[in-house]
């Protein structure tokens, strides 16, 4: 039995030109939007704010999605990172 190599596009193995570079896909921004308005429906920040107080692990999980991959410096310099200590 001969087997049949299953591939998306038009014709025969020859893929489709699929989106231009850039182009979001429909059904994802259809689903941010739907968690926009479901997080307004519940009370956007002040709920944010509970979760982060009932559920941190969690929240932060989210939080660590959202933030950018690659944090620069002013003028996009290296990060300087300062940490204070306060003693009693």
């Amino acid at each position: 039995m001969e087997s049949v190599k299953q591939t998306a596009g038009i014709g025969k193995g020859t893929p489709g030109p699929g989106r231009k570079k850039g182009v979001p896909n429909k059904d994802t921004a259809l689903i941010r939007d739907m968690v926009a308005q479901a997080l307004s429906a519940v009370g956007g920040v002040e709920y944010l704010a509970q979760v982060a107080v009932s559920h941190p692990g969690p929240f932060l999980a989210l939080v660590g999605k959202t933030m950018p991959v690659q944090v620069t410096g002013a003028d996009g310099g290296a990060m300087q990172l300062s940490i204070r200590v306060a003693f009693d």
